[in-house]
């Protein structure tokens, strides 16, 4: 009898529920895109095995959970906030380890089905039921404020971004050995504020700066993300893609997106969902695949505003080992949660959209005052040089401090070699991003007074902060990423509704540095003014 049970229990963890699939038709069908970097050469991942991934939760999904159960379950956690997830948990109605176990559930079910994957996860933390399980256990409500913390929620960490216990690829198939790190500083602050780490999510390869012209979303490791508003229709948005559609699809409480110039504005937008990118050195890079130093910043990604700023506020801290790094504490005291007397500048070229005048209508009635800008023509000249001269830099350094020992390749040459060796599988899409780092001949002289110019010229396309007196720029979607990049700005985009296709379109909140706490207040009061966001239709 135990032989047995023994042999059932095997088959049962041994379970195949992700099976590869002939996507032929697909590939042919994709050429038709009108979008030329949508014409896909795959789908599916040729190297990441889900089943695997899956293998140590399949015996507790059998026997401690259940459809019936899921669908109980979903009202207290589809499209819920954290708090409202808190308090859930709080009257006895949904634990931790119900909530772990409900986002597996989900993901194992909408990841195996052909017909709604998004390819969106590269890996699932192998102990996230014991630590669920030790957070019901250690829960106390009368000593935590529950209903505004991370604690016991199951977030999605971009997949370059250390994370004991898990690899970090970065997307790359080099990197498949990366599986021995140290927690970066903002994992280490949200597992000391009590978050559950539940897995790593798909992001574009190296965090976009690897092909050239390639689909965003795709990685050699994750294959192609797929945004689920419409998938293989709509792009899902680069480089944090996984992240955006993640969170979208109600994979997770929460995501973490890593941006340079666009990666969590444009998923976020796309996805239609809330992405915070952070003055630069707010959020600590350390233990972060870079692109550059001076621009690369980690931030939430999230279904809302309330979300947004409880994980915001905690990865935030001192980090000595980020030369960028700096705390600051923001006085909101003499704001007040209406958009009466606040000003927003808006470039003129971008007013004409139907459905961004729309939504400016909405502030105006609501009392906020739209300042019409002339669109300015001020180009970043040698911006594609900070990002190759510090890519060549910086990696190299988080190869050989917070990479594995295992890993083989200590810079970008020797990563192109690596490719180049099995071209189909590692570089279908080429690796046209790569090979330009080594031919840009900028001088480390050149480059400082380039990143002194291009933040100087940004500033000065923003200057309408300050010489209107604006509380903000909106913007769409990630239409002034590079500038706010450089100008090393923070960005809020939220949902503000839909095209007539389906495909998400959001606003965006610029405001200058430090004024983190002043966008999320904004955007709160334009989230609860219009709540736009709705769920993907085939994610119910």
């Amino acid at each position: 009898m135990a032989f047995l049970v023994l042999f059932s229990c095997k088959n049962k963890n041994n379970s195949i529920f992700f099976k590869v699939y002939d996507e032929s038709e697909l590939i042919k069908k994709q050429q038709e895109h009108n979008i030329s970097r949508m014409k896909f050469k795959l789908f599916q991942s040729k190297v990441l095995d889900m089943n695997a991934n899956f293998k140590p939760f399949n015996d507790e999904l059998a026997t401690n959970f259940s459809e019936e159960e899921y669908n109980k379950l979903k009202p207290l956690i589809l499209e819920q906030n954290i708090p409202s997830i808190q308090k859930s948990i709080a009257k006895g109605l949904l634990s931790h380890e119900k909530l772990t176990l409900f986002y597996l559930y989900r993901i194992r079910k909408f990841e195996s089905n052909n017909e709604t994957a998004l390819n969106a996860i590269i890996s699932l933390n192998p102990n996230v039921l014991e630590e669920a399980r030790e957070r019901d256990l250690n829960r106390d409500n009368n000593k935590l404020l529950l209903d505004i913390s991370i604690y016991g929620m199951p977030v999605l960490i971009k997949d370059n971004i250390n994370t004991a216990g898990m690899p970090t690829t970065a997307g790359a198939i080099v990197l498949s050995k990366n599986k021995n790190t140290q927690d970066a500083f903002i994992i280490k602050r949200l597992k000391e504020a009590g978050a559950i780490i539940l897995g790593k999510s798909n992001l574009s390869e190296w965090a976009y700066y690897f092909c050239g012209t390639c689909p965003v979303g795709y990685s050699a490791t994750g294959g192609q993300t797929l945004n689920p508003y419409g998938r293989a229709i709509f792009e899902s948005g680069g480089s944090s893609s996984g992240s955006g559609a993640s969170v979208a699809a109600n994979y997770a409480v929460a995501a973490v997106g890593t941006e340079t110039s666009g990666s969590i504005t444009s998923p976020s937008s796309q996805n239609s969902v809330v992405g915070l990118k952070p003055t630069v050195g707010l959020l600590s890079r350390t233990g972060i695949v870079p692109i550059s130093s001076t621009l690369d910043t980690p931030g939430p990604m999230t279904k809302n505003v309330t979300d947004s700023f409880i994980l915001f506020n905690s990865m935030l801290g001192f980090d000595a080992s980020d030369p960028k790094s700096f705390e600051v504490v923001e006085d909101l005291t003499d704001l007040e949660e209406s958009f009466k007397g606040k000003r927003f500048g808006v470039f003129k070229d971008i007013f004409r959209d139907s459905i961004f005048k729309k939504n400016m209508d909405l502030i105006e009635e609501a009392g906020g005052e739209i300042i019409l800008i002339a669109p300015r023509k001020i180009k970043l000249p040698g911006f594609l040089s900070i990002l190759n001269l510090e890519m060549k830099h910086e990696l190299p350094k988080y190869l050989k401090n917070y990479a594995d020992k295992e890993v083989e390749v200590s810079d970008v040459t020797d990563i192109i070699s690596y490719n180049n060796k099995e071209k189909k599988i590692r570089a279908p899409y080429g690796q046209l991003r790569l090979i330009n780092i080594g031919k840009d001949s900028t001088s480390e002289a050149n480059l400082e007074r380039i990143k002194v110019n291009l933040k100087s010229r940004a500033r000065n396309f923003f200057g309408v902060l300050e010489t209107q007196n604006l509380d903000a720029i909106l913007s769409v979607n990630n239409f002034h990423s590079a500038y706010s990049a450089v100008a090393e700005y923070p960005n809020l985009t939220i949902p503000m509704g839909y095209k007539e296709t389906g495909e998400p379109i959001s606003l965006t909140f610029i405001g200058k540095s430090n004024e983190e706490g002043k966008l999320l207040l904004l955007g709160y009061i334009f989230e609860q003014l219009t709540k736009h966001r709705k769920q993907p239709e085939n994610f119910n």
